[in-house]
């Protein structure tokens, strides 16, 4: 099992609001797949499109567009 801080954001819609909300937790995943499964986890009935991001440190980034909502997913491992 793996540490991961989860980062999620959500981008606000208003135009002239630049604010988003962020959500941080600490989960423990058995590595990428499981990474994988719990997005579509938290995604689970809805119509989203997911774009997967590896960074160089090892971080994943999910971008996320569910019906017009743009989130962005941030797992990066602790410990």
């Amino acid at each position: 099992m793996k540490e991961y801080e989860m980062v999620r954001e959500i981008f606000n819609e208003c135009a002239n609001n630049q604010m988003r909300d962020v959500f941080i937790e600490e989960i423990r995943l058995d590595g990428e797949a499981a990474v994988d499964a719990r997005v579509e986890e938290l995604l689970k009935g809805e119509e989203a499109k997911i774009e997967k991001e590896v960074l160089a440190d090892g971080s994943l980034v999910y971008h996320v567009d569910a019906h017009g909502l743009l989130q962005r997913y941030t797992f990066t491992e602790i410990g």
